[in-house]
């Protein structure tokens, strides 16, 4: 395995770093949107609930159709994939500008638009999660998927910083054409890279397709290690994603802060998310993955309890630079387990399994936390999600390590 000095290496090779650079630019527009768009739903609105299913209805197609993605990355091209469903996204943004531009606009549009998004992010995250391993050795797979965290988490601090200034001096408007345009380098990147990734996987026959696939997703998910990966993964973005989802709420009905104080608590969130690849690329030789991946995951549902105490802006902040922190450990170090059980034929199925825990998971703890916030409140939402993380994660570390006396 590559030590940390050499992982930054692979930003210099060209296959890797046009990726990396592509992949930030494209990531940058869309936390650019996801500041905006909470918080246009949460000012036509004023309804915790709309903007929890406005995120519901963005990752729900997750558990329908994630799994169908999984065997299109591993049996289609995958860059015809991704280029056919991620164009299909690249015009969401297009036309909620055109909807709020000509007075149109309601909340069910955004939410409508937002399930689109959903359906073409199922369909395509495998072939995109799959494009990773492909262009590095297997050697260099933890460190390329550590950096690869520490991009998306870069694009999160300078994006809602980004379009915390655009919202102030130019609109809203302007964060969803930047969205638009982001794509576009992403695409370049993969017509680039794809040749040289290797041409798709021979066809087998239908009948072979359907066992072999059904025979595939049982062996990922009956298997001790990752069967309890997945499990722990989904734990954590149900009980834990929606603090992201329902920052909004916080800052503007309990903080009573404004967009800019938005923006920066997202960038606070995503400066905690750039320190956790960093960490794992530091000591990736030193600990289990899965040990470093559970402990983050039980510590972070403590975070989540403190979070629904906090009175102002700047406590807020420094929590979630921890959460942020302590999700890209979890997280990555749980994707990068999975990735190096999986091989090429399968390769596809474990990432679509990956992201149906991931995303369909904040699916359905967005809509369940919005409705206990409808019904109670932030604070007793978020006091019991912390909780339940605590005592979920801690029971999958007993499963996992159970003669371990500390985590």
């Amino acid at each position: 395995m590559t030590d940390s000095p050499n992982s930054t290496r692979l930003l210099r090779t060209k296959r890797y770093g046009v990726f990396w650079v592509a992949s930030l630019l494209s990531n940058l527009g869309t936390w650019m949107q996801s500041v905006a768009e909470p918080w246009l739903v949460l000012s036509i609105s004023g309804s915790s609930f709309l903007l929890g299913l406005d995120a519901f209805a963005l990752n729900a197609p997750f558990w329908i159709l994630t799994l169908f993605g999984g065997v299109l990355a591993d049996r289609k091209d995958r860059s015809l994939i991704i280029y056919f469903f991620q164009g299909i996204q690249m015009l969401c943004p297009v036309l909620i500008v055109v909807l709020v531009a000509t007075g149109w606009v309601k909340v069910w549009m955004i939410i409508a638009v937002s399930l689109i998004v959903g359906i073409t992010d199922a369909l395509s995250m495998p072939a995109f999660s799959s494009l990773i391993p492909s262009i590095v050795n297997k050697t260099d797979l933890k460190p390329a998927l550590a950096l690869n965290s520490i991009q998306f988490n870069l694009s999160r601090v300078l994006g809602p910083a980004i379009a915390g200034v655009v919202m102030l001096k130019y609109g809203f408007l302007w964060c969803f054409g930047a969205n638009a345009v982001s794509y576009i380098p992403f695409f370049l990147s993969v017509y680039w890279l794809y040749p040289r990734t290797g041409s798709p996987l021979p066809k087998p026959s239908d009948k072979h397709n359907f066992r072999s696939t059904v025979g595939d997703l049982r062996a990922i998910v009956g298997g001790q290690k990752t069967g309890w990966t997945l499990l722990s993964v989904l734990a954590t973005s149900f009980f834990c994603g929606p603090l992201i989802t329902f920052s909004p709420v916080i800052v503007k009905n309990v903080l009573h802060a404004g967009v800019g104080q938005f923006g920066g608590v997202l960038t606070a969130f995503g400066v905690g998310g750039m320190l956790g690849p960093l960490l794992i690329l530091l000591t990736m030789e030193r600990f289990d993955p899965m040990k470093m991946s559970l402990s983050a995951a039980l510590v972070y549902g403590l975070f989540i309890v403190a979070v629904s105490q906090i009175g102002s802006i700047w406590e807020l902040a420094i929590l979630l630079v921890g959460s942020g922190f302590l999700l890209t450990v979890a997280n990555t170090c749980a994707n990068t387990f999975l990735q190096s059980q999986a091989n090429n034929q399968n390769r596809g199925q474990t990432a679509s399994l990956y992201m149906l825990a991931l995303r369909g998971g904040l699916s359905l703890g967005n809509l369940v936390t919005g409705m206990l916030i409808s019904a109670s409140s932030v604070h007793v939402a978020f006091i019991m999600n912390g909780l339940f993380a605590v005592v979920v994660q801690a029971f999958i570390f007993w499963k996992l390590f159970p003669h371990n006396k500390d985590l």
